[in-house]
């Protein structure tokens, strides 16, 4: 790791369960909690493969399952494809505003339905507003919500970090009930969007794993890079 970061304490947390792969255990390396992050860390944290989650930044570190890779878009190599130039025709009429990264009634309700429509048997699928604090919102970062508006009504929400190279992905959520308008890759878009009139190189999705359904929307951003073996590497035409 760059000097920046190197004397960053690392701590390995016990195996669980993976929550990604069937049989699977999985082990994360996490960075000092007490470490008292700047922009620039962070930013080297995330080109070295870790990931936000509250104010825990990590990264998978499992024995034998090498599956979890850090992927991003270079964005002033992407152009939208037929079906991303469809979605973004399609929602013309959302409207988007940008918010500070705080609890909110409104967020939170829309949250708890995306959750209990896609994730029901996740730990995240908690009605407690402190947990959703502690999952989106960290202390260390510059964060943002990008809140997108369909008649008035909030339809989705993205939570995105600043970074000196670009903008992180956090998470995002929305209306499940909205399914066709692919809430989720209008959110990438506008990202992509962001970062280029921000002048940022890239956006980092966070993990790509080939045998996660879950997963397999990321690769539609192509050309992507992927972080193997300790550097960044571009490839055209990944796995779906």
């Amino acid at each position: 790791m760059n000097d920046r970061v190197s004397k960053i304490g690392l701590y390995l947390t016990i195996p669980e369960p993976c929550p990604y792969l069937d049989s699977k255990i999985s082990t994360s390396l996490v960075v000092d909690p007490e470490y008292s992050h700047s922009l620039a860390s962070i930013s080297q944290l995330t080109r070295n493969g870790f990931r936000r989650s509250g104010n825990m930044i990590y990264r998978p570190h499992c024995d034998v399952c090498k599956s979890c890779v850090s992927v991003r878009i270079p964005v002033n190599d992407f152009q939208p494809n037929r079906s991303q130039r469809r979605v973004i025709k399609k929602n013309q009429d959302i409207v988007v505003e940008r918010t500070n990264a705080d609890h909110d009634a409104e967020h939170f309700e829309l949250y708890l339905k995306y959750q209990k429509s896609r994730h029901p048997e996740s730990s995240m699928c908690d009605d407690d507003p402190q947990r959703y604090r502690e999952f989106l919102i960290s202390k260390n970062t510059d964060t943002w919500f990008n809140c997108f508006y369909l008649d008035a009504k909030l339809v989705a929400v993205s939570v995105i970090d600043r970074l000196d190279d670009g903008l992180s992905a956090v998470y995002t959520f929305f209306d499940p009930d909205l399914h066709s308008r692919s809430l989720g890759t209008l959110a990438v878009l506008g990202m992509i969007n962001e970062a280029r009139s921000m002048q940022k190189d890239y956006v980092y999705l966070g993990y790509w794993i080939e045998n996660s359904d879950k997963m397999s929307y990321k690769t539609r951003f192509a050309p992507l890079e992927f972080y193997l073996n300790q550097q960044w590497i571009q490839i055209e035409n990944p796995p779906p």
